[in-house]
C-alpha cells in the first residue's frame, strides 16, 4: 500500500540566477548559475512526501526525451514509485525556464505533455492500492478537469481521503471548482488562491467561504504563515523566521508537511505548523527538493 497516489504534472525546471532579465535585439547576457532541478509542483509536493518517509506513487505523462528521463530517474533515486508514468513517445516533457532573482522570480514554462493526463488512465486498482489521492496544477491539467471530481468521488468510495493544490490559474478565470471541492477533503490555496477563486479580498472572508465546502482548509500565507480551517476550529500559525534562498517549490513542501500530519492523526494546528516547517526548510537552496526536511528534522523544530 502506498500512503499516497499522486496524479499530476511532470517537467523539470530550469533554473537561472542573476541578472535575468533578457534584453532583446540578440543582446546575450551572463548570469551567475543554472540549475536543472525536478520541477512541476506535483512531482516537488511527491518528492517532499517521500522525503518525510512516506510511501508515494506518482501517475502523469511525460516524453521519451532527456527531460522525461530526468525526471523519472530523479524521482526514482528519492524512493518514488513511478511504475505508473506513462512514457508518449508522440510528445514532448514539458520544461518551465524560471528566472530567478533574488525573492522575486519570472516564469517561462512549454507545456508538453503537462495538460495530456486523463482520468481514464487511472485505474481503480491503483487508486485502491493507495490511502491518499494528491492532485496539484488544476489549472494546468487540462484533460485531466473535467473527469476529476468523479476521480475524486471513486477514490472516496475505495477510503481513499483526497487532496488538492490548484496553483495559479493563468487565464485568471478561477472557475469550475465548485463541485470538486464538495469531494475533496483538503484543500491548499494560498492567499492569492483563495481570494480569486471566492472573488474576496478578504482572506479570512475567503477561508470561511471555502471551509463550508470540504473537511479541512489550509491556506498558505507566506511570510504571514498559515491559516487553517476544520469544522472544529480556525487557527493561525505563524511563520518560521528564515534566511530565504529559494522559494521554488516551497507551497508544495508545505502541502507535503500537512498532509504528514494530517494522514497520521495530528492536531490541525500541529499538522499547520509542520507545513511551515516544511516550507521554510525548502527555501534553504536552489530548486524546490533540495532542501526539504526529513520527518527528523521537522519533529526538532516542533519540540
Amino acid at each position: 500500500m502506498f500512503d499516497i497516489l499522486v496524479a499530476g504534472e511532470i517537467n523539470p525546471d530550469l533554473i537561472l540566477t542573476g541578472d535575468v532579465i533578457p534584453s532583446f535585439k540578440q543582446v546575450e547576457k551572463l548570469v551567475d548559475s543554472a540549475v536543472l532541478s525536478i520541477g512541476s509542483s506535483s512531482a516537488i509536493f511527491a518528492c517532499g512526501a517521500a522525503r518525510l518517509g512516506m510511501k508515494v506513487a506518482f501517475i502523469g505523462k511525460c516524453g521519451s526525451d532527456v527531460f522525461g528521463q530526468f525526471m523519472l530517474d530523479e524521482m526514482s533515486k528519492r524512493n518514488i514509485d513511478v511504475s505508473n508514468v506513462i512514457v508518449d513517445d508522440s510528445g514532448s516533457t514539458g520544461i518551465s525556464v524560471i528566472l530567478n532573482r533574488e525573492s522575486d522570480r519570472a516564469i517561462l514554462t512549454f507545456p508538453g505533455l503537462i495538460p495530456c493526463l486523463k482520468v481514464v488512465e487511472i485505474s481503480d486498482n491503483l487508486l485502491r492500492q493507495a490511502h491518499h489521492l494528491h492532485v496539484a496544477s488544476y489549472f494546468m491539467q487540462k484533460a485531466l478537469q473535467p473527469g476529476l471530481p468523479g476521480l475524486f468521488k471513486r477514490a472516496r468510495t475505495f477510503g481513499l481521503t483526497t487532496s488538492l493544490d490548484t496553483n495559479y490559474d493563468p487565464s485568471e478565470n478561477w472557475v469550475g471548482l465548485d463541485e470538486l471541492l464538495k469531494e475533496t477533503n483538503v484543500f491548499f490555496p494560498n492567499e492569492t488562491e483563495a481570494c480569486s477563486i471566492t472573488g474576496l479580498k478578504n482572506v479570512d472572508l475567503a477561508a470561511d467561504q471555502l471551509s463550508a465546502k470540504m473537511e479541512t482548509l489550509a491556506v498558505k500565507l507566506g511570510s504571514k504563515g498559515a491559516l487553517g480551517v476544520n469544522k472544529d476550529q480556525k487557527i493561525m500559525v505563524p511563520p518560521i523566521q528564515i534566511k530565504l534562498v529559494d522559494t521554488i517549490g516551497a507551497g508544495d513542501s508545505f502541502d507535503a508537511g500537512f498532509l504528514y500530519g494530517y494522514l497520521n492523526g495530528w492536531t490541525l494546528e500541529k499538522s499547520l505548523k509542520a507545513a511551515n516547517i516544511c516550507g521554510a526548510l525548502s527555501t534553504q537552496a536552489f530548486g524546490g527538493t533540495t532542501s526539504q526536511p526529513t520527518v527528523d528534522e521537522v519533529l526538532h523544530e516542533l519540540s
